[in-house]
């Protein structure tokens, strides 16, 4: 059995990376269903639950923009610290050699609805209103347990409980190609994508997924 539920999240900037763009990095046209699966854990997250992402309603307009932001270069590696020496496993954002400047294609002034449901996994027999009365709770506090973002922490995401979905300002059928469905970690962390189609403003994200 399942337990639905709608979150309203909206922000001012949001970067759902293309994959196939290695350097600059280059924004989908709407959020994917793992973006919308983190923003719901972010907000209530048990390894007694599995979120899955219904639908998503994109409620206004797709404007990107081009924007510069200084990134690493390169990742913490532990197989290259000096553990015998004491050396510290970090790098230093400061750093000139660390440091690059790059440019991103980002959305701006984004607004979606989330349609989920969960779903009980393992052997936990607790009860799945308890759930969602915690989630719809915290929700309506303001709680989180980290600040939910649109593909990059510093890009928040803000949210709030919603009943009845509005109305988009889309209409008609737009095909967005395939889009990241979401990553499958027992599966040694194989993504999996979907042909993303946007009917009316709404994208269906129960469709056949593929490795």
């Amino acid at each position: 059995m399942s337990y639905g539920i709608k979150l309203r999240v909206w922000g001012d900037y949001a970067l759902f990376t293309r994959p196939e763009m290695k350097v600059e990095r280059v924004s989908y046209d709407v959020m994917t269903p793992s973006a919308a699966r983190g923003i719901l854990e972010a907000i209530y997250w048990k390894p007694a639950i599995r979120w899955v992402i219904d639908r998503i309603h994109v409620m206004q307009p797709v404007r990107f923009e081009n924007i510069r932001r200084n990134e690493v270069a390169k990742r913490v590696s532990i197989n290259n610290a000096d553990m015998q020496g004491g050396k510290p496993v970090c790098i230093f954002a400061d750093d000139p050699k660390t440091r690059q400047q790059r440019a991103s294609m980002v959305l701006r002034n984004v607004e979606y609805v989330i349609e989920a449901h969960f779903e009980l996994i393992g052997n936990d027999d607790s009860d799945p209103g308890k759930h969602l009365a915690i989630f719809e709770r915290r929700v309506k506090k303001g709680q989180c347990f980290h600040r939910p973002y649109f593909g990059c922490r510093e890009f928040p995401a803000d949210f709030e409980w919603c009943d009845e979905t509005p109305v988009s300002s889309f209409s008609g059928k737009l095909d967005l190609g395939f889009m990241l469905h979401d990553i499958d970690f027992a599966n040694d962390m194989t993504p999996q994508f979907f042909r993303a189609v946007m009917q009316d403003g709404v994208i269906n994200c129960r469709q056949e997924v593929v490795s």
